[in-house]
């Protein structure tokens, strides 16, 4: 019989086989804050302007926003049913599993990895890249075109090793900082609003809704050219770009209190605010450009070009362009928080090489120490590793495929086996809902797929990152599924066990209750 001293949260947890290794402090505000922090508009909403400006002008930043932005709703909505019933840190891995089978859950989890190990390195990057040109640039007056690409990787590891500091040091002071995010991001979109509308030349909703194919020369080669409908489906990457790594509600569920009843509020919460500021964002935008064919055909110089002309001006422009640099940092920060937690969770289950290492618990901070720390350097290695090759672009497009690849994983699994042997439901559900959503997410995948594919092709030769060579997204795609293939059928499909089921749960109670024991000191 479970410990009638036990909170509600803690008999959910180990009801599911798991100990309470880590503090759980976060509240509802927190939930919803650290994934509105990762989500970021100032950050995926800026650095991911030129794509949809380069394909389909005004067209693509605000239908495909909006169409992005429901689809990403509908993806919150069926994962927030899942978390409602099965509240676990890595979340999506544990979901997979019971509703998948042993090999789903397993697939879920690297592909979930890999694409929170990109989405580090993209922030950082576009993080070090706005300080450099803008801040450093812009404002100083710096000269900065003989930074190099070691520059560029020193300073990203550096920045991640920061993130890494503060999320050793407990999920409290993480907490604080993406609380105050929440707050900033809110604040600093609503003042780049008016910032932005003050300066445009005119309010003319007519070229925020015009379709215009600027893929290609006429988009400054942002995307690759292709015909009207391809280049809709490619912006519809921007949206997509930003309203990710919402997962991070369902990450933190073992620090966050009633988690049942919280953690499909903070993925719904932090993905709906998002799409309705991004959209006032985007709006004032693009009232402030004034020719947007001119500006697409500067292609990943757009939004910089933009920021200046219209912002910068002012001491308020500076200071709101200070405010975006701590906003990406923060939302890095909030990455790191949510992608340890993925790999705490599966190394658990002995999922990850070094998994007893890995799945080990700070007594004094109660946090995953040698996940964030693994988290801090597999991210810097990528960095490392991509930028010479020119090869950022799969990286960061990465992110957002595979995210989304493994958010419809676990909802298609429950697609199959709602009302049969699932069985287990939480407070939030979607009811008739359910299986229509699943479906959306299902085809949405497919697109996203086909349009991270697409725009990051192959380049035989690029003369700027010193190569004959650069690989598209394929070859990471295909070169991650042989992998797989490898591991499950070479070693995996005999050595792991998954999460704890049936009879295996009753056995671990005893050792579930040394470990707590062991952390309360």
């Amino acid at each position: 019989m479970v410990n009638q001293t036990l909170s509600e949260d803690e008999k959910v947890l180990h009801e599911m086989g798991y100990a309470q290794e880590l503090s759980r402090r976060m509240g509802g505000f927190q939930n919803f804050a650290i994934s509105f922090s990762i989500i970021c508009i100032l950050s995926g909403g800026f650095g991911s302007f030129p794509i949809a400006l380069s394909t389909g002008g005004g067209f693509s930043l605000t239908v495909g926003w909006l169409v992005g932005g429901v689809f990403a709703l509908v993806v919150a909505a069926g994962l927030g049913q899942i978390a409602s019933a099965y509240p676990t840190a890595g979340g999506l891995y544990h979901w997979s599993s019971i509703l998948g089978g042993r090999f789903w859950g397993w697939a879920t989890a690297y592909v979930n990895l890999l694409g929170l190990l990109f989405v580090v390195p993209a922030v950082n990057v576009f993080l070090y890249t706005i300080t450099k040109d803008l801040w450093f640039g812009a404002v100083m007056g710096v000269d900065v075109s003989t930074w190099t690409t070691t520059t560029q990787i020193v300073a990203v590891a550096a920045i991640t090793a920061a993130q890494a500091l503060l999320n050793h040091f407990g999920i409290r002071l993480t907490t604080i900082m993406t609380d105050f995010a929440g707050y900033l991001i809110f604040v600093v979109t609503v003042v780049l609003i008016i910032m932005f509308l003050l300066a445009a030349p005119s309010i003319d909703f007519t070229k925020a809704f015009a379709f215009t194919n600027f893929s290609g020369a006429s988009g400054g080669d942002v995307a690759p050219e292709s015909g009207p409908l391809m280049a809709f489906v490619i912006g519809l990457l921007y949206p997509l770009f930003t309203i990710t790594g919402f997962d991070a509600s369902a990450h933190t569920s073992e620090e966050t209190k009633d988690a049942r009843n919280t953690v499909h509020r903070g993925m719904l919460h932090a993905v709906g605010w998002s799409l309705v500021f991004g959209f006032v964002l985007i709006l004032s935008m693009i009232f402030a450009v004034p020719d947007l064919a001119a500006a697409a055909k500067t292609g990943w110089a757009s939004f910089n070009n933009l920021f200046i002309a219209a912002i910068l001006g002012s001491p308020l422009g500076k200071l709101m362009l200070l405010a975006v640099i701590v906003s990406n940092f923060l939302c890095a920060l909030a990455a790191v928080t949510s992608t340890s937690r993925m790999i705490y969770a599966f190394a658990r289950d002995d999922g990850l090489p070094f998994s007893g290492l890995l799945k080990s618990v700070s007594v004094k901070y109660r946090t995953p120490v040698a996940a964030i720390w693994a988290t801090a350097i597999l991210t810097s290695l990528l960095t490392a590793i991509t930028t010479p090759l020119g090869a950022f672009a799969a990286l960061s497009t990465g992110s957002a495929m595979y995210l989304y690849i493994s958010y419809g994983m676990p909802i298609m699994a429950g697609f199959f086996v709602e009302g049969k042997s699932w069985n287990t439901f939480g407070p939030f559900r979607l009811g008739a809902l359910s299986k229509p959503f699943a479906l959306i997410v299902m085809m949405g995948t497919v697109v996203v797929t086909i349009a991270g594919h697409v725009f990051v092709p192959s380049v035989q030769a690029d003369a700027a990152a010193g190569t004959d060579f650069v690989p598209g997204l394929i070859y990471y795609s295909s070169g991650f599924v042989v992998l797989l293939a490898v591991l499950w059928f070479g070693v995996e499909n005999k050595r792991f066990k998954g999460p704890p089921v049936g009879d295996e749960i009753a056995k671990r109670q005893d050792a579930i209750a040394a470990q707590e024991k062991a952390l309360a000191g």
